[in-house]
């Protein structure tokens, strides 16, 4: 499944994340994403490593129990961090991405084929789309299990990869 998220989702400050009265619960998938670095169109498996220039761990939050495409669509709920790290990266199998609800740890993955997991995705989603520079591509890492709901307050999600944090911040009812 390929589709879109507005701007307006994105986050990359580890600001905090105000649930709205109408959400009782988030999902979330955790993911990897690359920032497009050339223009592109069909793009072959062979050039795909041409097309991007940095790439970095992160998350999807999706309102619960609703359709994709309304779910995925809040406000603040791409995380995409910053700095990104250098594609040469993603070749250190040990390179570990962790991501913690609280204290404990619920995923965990090392970069063990990501590079070609990411240069797959590249070439899949601009069969359907121009892939412009400073878009961004992001392929999810597991499927949505539930990370949040209204009876817990407030939850603390946080993330790190190659021990350094990446996000962290909390989501408030």
């Amino acid at each position: 499944m390929c589709y879109c998220r507005p701007d307006t989702t994105w986050e990359r400050e580890n600001k905090d994340l105000y649930s709205p009265e109408c959400v009782n619960g988030w999902d979330w998938a955790p993911i990897v994403f690359v920032r497009i670095s050339k223009a592109g169109k069909c793009v072959n498996p062979k050039f795909a490593s041409r097309y991007y220039d940095g790439f970095n761990f992160g998350a999807l939050l999706y309102i619960c129990n609703e359709d994709v495409q309304f779910a995925s669509c809040a406000d603040h709920t791409s995380i995409l961090p910053f700095p990104l790290y250098t594609p040469a990266v993603m070749d250190n199998a040990e390179n570990m991405f962790k991501v913690f609800k609280g204290e404990e740890a619920i995923f965990d993955r090392g970069c063990a084929d990501i590079r070609t997991l990411v240069e797959d995705t590249i070439c899949k989603a601009s069969q359907l789309t121009s892939l412009r520079i400073g878009d961004f591509v992001a392929v999810e890492l597991a499927p949505l299990s539930r990370l949040s709901e209204r009876s817990e307050s407030e939850t603390s999600f946080k993330a790190t990869f190659c021990e350094n944090s990446i996000f962290d911040f909390k989501i408030i009812y």
